[in-house]
Parts: C-alpha cells; sequence; structure tokens
C-alpha cells in the first residue's frame, strides 16, 4: 500500500514516552540482565521523548513485515500456563511454526530463544533472572549479530548453504500478552520505513560468556509509531529483526515499552512472553 493510502485511513492517537540513545562518539555499551541478574547496566545517556502513537488496527490487514517490518494477527494458544517451560516446549513452539510458515511461507522455522516480561514490582521469572519490558527502543540484531546469532542457532555450515544456494534468512519474534487486555506498558513499533540509517546506533550487549552487538535507535523527527491497543492473549505480534537480505525491503523494526500519558493507575501489570526465530527462505 501506498503512503499516501495509508495516511489517509482513520486511526486513533496517542502520546506515549518512549526512552532514545543519545549518540556518542564511542561505541555504547551495556550489561545485559544475564550478566547483572537484575536490570541491565547503561553505560550511554538516554533521553525520553514524548511521541505520538498511531493505532495499527486499522491498518493491521495491510502491514507487511517487509514494509512496515511488523503485522499484527489473531491466533490463539493451546498452553495454559506460558511460563511453564515444558509446556512452551512440547506445545508452544510447534503451534508458533505453523503460525510462522502460513504467515510467511518460510520454507522452515528454528526457535531459538524465549523470554517473559512483567511491568510489576519484581518483573518476570525466566531461567536465566527475571526480566522487566525493554523500556529503551531497540532492534534485536544488526547486520554484524544477525548473521551471527543464525549461526550460533542453525550452525554455521547450514547458514552458509542457504545463503550460498540463493536462499535468504529472516530473524523474527513473536510477541504474545501472557494475559490481556494490555493497558500498562504495552509495545510501541516504528514503521522500519521511517528510521533513518543514521537513527540506528550498534550497541554492545555484553553477556556472561558472549558481547553480542543490537541497535538502540536515537530519535528522529520522521520516525512513526504504531500500537495495538488492549491487546489480548490471543493476539500475536510479528516483529522482524533482520534480514539477510538488503535490497529496500524492511530489515530492522525498532520498537520498546511506552509509557502512555493516559495509563490506568489500576491496570493489572503487563505480562508478556517474545519467541525469537530465524525463518528459513531456500533459493
Amino acid at each position: 500500500m501506498n503512503q499516501a493510502v495509508r495516511n489517509s485511513i482513520p486511526s486513533d492517537e496517542v502520546r506515549g514516552a518512549l526512552t532514545f540513545i543519545v549518540p556518542q562518539d564511542s561505541k555504547p555499551y551495556f550489561e545485559s540482565s544475564a550478566l547483572t541478574g537484575g536490570e541491565p547496566k547503561v553505560h550511554f545517556k538516554t533521553e525520553d521523548r514524548t511521541v505520538v502513537i498511531h493505532d495499527m488496527r486499522p491498518l493491521a490487514g495491510d502491514l507487511s513485515l517487509d514494509r512496515e517490518g511488523f503485522e499484527l494477527l489473531r491466533h490463539e494458544t493451546t498452553v495454559d500456563d506460558l511460563y511453564d517451560d515444558q509446556a512452551v516446549a512440547d506445545a508452544y513452539d510447534g503451534e508458533i511454526e505453523v503460525l510462522l510458515k502460513a504467515a510467511t511461507a518460510a520454507d522452515r522455522v528454528a526457535i531459538f530463544d524465549h523470554t517473559r516480561r512483567s511491568d510489576g514490582p519484581t518483573g518476570a521469572a525466566n531461567p536465566d533472572g527475571l526480566r522487566g519490558p525493554a523500556s529503551r527502543v531497540h532492534v534485536d540484531y544488526t547486520p554484524k549479530s544477525g548473521p551471527q546469532r543464525a549461526r550460533d542457532a542453525m550452525g554455521a555450515a547450514e547458514v552458509d548453504r542457504i545463503l550460498g544456494s540463493g536462499g535468504h534468512i529472516v530473524q523474527v519474534n513473536v510477541w504474545r500478552p501472557i494475559s490481556g487486555p494490555v493497558r500498562r506498558s504495552p509495545l510501541a513499533l516504528a514503521d522500519a520505513a521511517s528510521i533513518e540509517p543514521e537513527e540506528l546506533v550498534a550497541t554492545d550487549q555484553v553477556f556472561p560468556d558472549r558481547v553480542g552487538e543490537i541497535y538502540q535507535l536515537a530519535h528522529g523527527p520522521g520516525q512513526r509509531w504504531y500500537w495495538a491497543p488492549d491487546m489480548e492473549r490471543d493476539e500475536v505480534l510479528l516483529i522482524k529483526g533482520w534480514d539477510s537480505r538488503d535490497d529496500g525491503r524492511a530489515q530492522f523494526t525498532p520498537h520498546g515499552a511506552c509509557r502512555l500519558a493516559n495509563k490506568d493507575p489500576e491496570a493489572p501489570p503487563r505480562e508478556s512472553i517474545e519467541t525469537r526465530t530465524y525463518l528459513v527462505f531456500e533459493g
């Protein structure tokens, strides 16, 4: 859909605060939750900006991973307790694989991580510790870390075979509320086409056993932000984190928890689970 059509569709707007990186001369870095055991320890300056965030629901049927970089889909799960690691492995992973193949026509789906988050007082339980919402706007991967994490997840030989034979690989997160409706700390996503390259700031992420790299996002005047109000448990967001093809399609989708100006103080904590995957498209 062209931009003129997209901008002509009426949509509700809210104002919310997002946290952006302040660009600096040296490469920024932070110590991950896996290293600190709690909140990440950040070694760079950030700034909060209040931005206009558009309701994506009127556009949901026309959103595209390859254009905006995200999609909103309805998808039920049979797993009652998404905090149950065994149930997630035994049933939820299979559901996500079926969903992604149907939504994208991928030949294969490789699931390699789950993270639960909550803005409650203690965060959400994960095997590697408690996690709160990702408060800084970011992209999970970069041109350096996207293929490296794929090699970690699928094996270097397999990744080289896929890319060498004309195929491509796409990293996609599947974000779902554990309970709904979400009325605190909802996820805000940027239209990937509205992001200037210089606004993506490569940042080292320090783990106990390795150093990864993500993009933090600096604020820019042309950025367009979206959210899905009152997301329910049977809805998911697909979020593109990296695409091996650099041909004009969306490659990186910034996102982060939003602090709404009209937040309901009585709303329950936001609880969510995000599933990190690689989609394989053979040549």
